[in-house]
């Protein structure tokens, strides 16, 4: 779990003591800073130690076994240490394991059930007397750096892909309006953050549930779709990072947004494969042609676009073919950031049942090593091109004689970070405009100018 200053500030002395874990991606953290606000501003004051805790919150991460996992290790030592514990998040959705495991939970709720939350801490540690709403900050309580936050824009997801149980534990896409969005990034640009995260299952479906109604945000209209989202948050004092978007075509009208430097030249989409029978299989969009064109045509619109993927290897029925094919895209692609997962079943998946052979596990061991392999040559390619240049990075970390950071092609702990060499003092949260002297196939180095 991360924390923060704001996070950690104490409370009243009488005040009930809140243990936190937040385990998983990005949306879920998003959901545990809204708990811990709510807490705050109910006058919790919120503990470091399970151990001494009036209670303790576990958000959970459901989507693998390997997540589940690690969900049920970190309930197990939350009741070892303290005994009352409340389990949230995505796991929380189906209960039956976690109550396998340990009967004796204090509650259960599913993603996003914030009333449900608070209902059993109430029951488990009530709240002091006199709320101290003066400890919670205008922008509520983040576990990001106080630099960057993620902003997220809509909950669930309206995709059926056969490897993903997201629906079925967030449920399907619901858009907030985009005033309540807008809203929200606005106290965080005043409270000092430098740089949005836009985050949700499927970024570019934004509105969509809400046939893109409009919704007023200082005296004008805005409507819930995402071209217009994206514009407006461009005109705030911040970056604007899109991530999860898929290649519908009218994302191409959000990357003229960043060819005009209005939103960060950099996508991150989830293509998954590129082999036409894979796709399928998944469920995913499979005309890879159009989705090759597509690319060349937002590099053509934006030179500097950088893009950043994850792929699947060993799906099943991948055969060899399906997955030279996805060597040749990659080739072809060229993109900037690439993760590879093996394939591993998920509990309740279509992909269980479509009756496709299993990859055995040695081989998809090996397409991963290849996979890796081609990217990793590819990725420095791309990083070499920008030796010589001055980029504007964004520091994350800083001491003596340098710092290291983040360039407009690189998100928070996913991407890459610059290595900082510096002759004056550098701040955490500054913008510094770097001349890049080396490359590596992820990292780079350079001097502030």
């Amino acid at each position: 779990m991360s924390q923060t200053d704001d996070l950690l500030t104490p409370g009243p002395r009488d005040a009930p003591q809140i243990s936190f874990v937040s385990l998983g991606c990005p949306k879920a953290l998003v959901d545990s800073e809204r708990i811990l606000t709510r807490l705050r501003a109910e006058g919790y004051a919120i503990s470091r130690n399970h151990r001494g805790a009036d209670a303790v919150i576990v958000n959970t991460c459901g989507f693998l076994d390997s997540a589940k996992a690690e969900s049920l290790a970190a309930i197990g030592e939350a009741l070892k240490e303290n005994g009352k514990v409340i389990v949230t998040g995505c796991m929380g959705a189906e209960p039956g394991p976690i109550l396998e495991a340990y009967p004796h939970i204090s509650a259960i709720t599913g993603p996003q059930d914030y009333e449900s939350v608070m209902a059993a801490v109430h029951k488990v540690a009530p709240p002091s007397a006199n709320p101290f709403i003066d400890l919670l900050p205008p922008q509520g309580i983040k576990l990001t750096p106080r630099h960057y936050a993620y902003l997220k824009i809509s909950e669930g997801c309206h995709n059926r892909c056969t490897f993903c149980i997201i629906p079925k534990l967030r449920g399907d896409l619901v858009s907030r309006p985009a005033a309540e969005v807008l809203r929200e990034a606005e106290k965080l640009v005043k409270a000092g953050v430098k740089e949005l995260l836009v985050v949700s299952q499927d970024t570019s479906a934004y509105g969509q549930d809400l046939r893109y109604q409009s919704s007023l945000f200082h005296d004008r209209e805005v409507r819930a779709r995402f071209f217009d989202l994206a514009r407006e948050l461009g005109q705030m004092d911040a970056w604007v990072r899109l991530h999860y978007v898929y290649p519908y075509p009218h994302v191409d009208e959000v990357v003229g947004l960043m060819a005009e430097g209005k939103v960060l030249p950099y996508l991150d989409i989830p293509f998954q494969h590129a082999a036409p029978n894979v796709l399928r299989a998944m469920k995913r969009p499979g005309n890879v042609e159009k989705t090759l064109d597509r690319i060349h045509a937002w590099r053509k619109t934006c030179p500097d676009l950088a893009i950043r993927s994850t792929f699947i290897v060993g799906f099943p029925g991948e055969t060899e073919e399906d997955f030279q094919i996805l060597l040749d895209w990659l080739d072809e692609a060229k993109l900037d950031r690439v993760g590879a997962f093996k394939y591993e079943p998920v509990a309740g998946a279509v992909a269980n049942d479509l009756g496709l052979p299993p990859v055995p596990a040695e081989i998809q061991q090996s397409r991963w090593r290849r996979f890796m392999e081609k990217q990793q040559k590819i990725s420095f390619s791309r990083q070499k091109a920008k030796v010589g240049k001055r980029l504007p990075v964004i520091l994350d970390k800083v001491f003596a004689g340098g710092g290291e950071g983040r360039s407009k092609a690189d998100a928070p702990e996913i991407d890459g970070k610059v290595f900082v060499a510096s002759r004056r003092p550098l701040r955490v949260g500054e913008i510094a405009t770097v001349k890049i002297d080396r490359a590596e196939a992820y990292d780079l180095h350079g001097t502030a100018v």
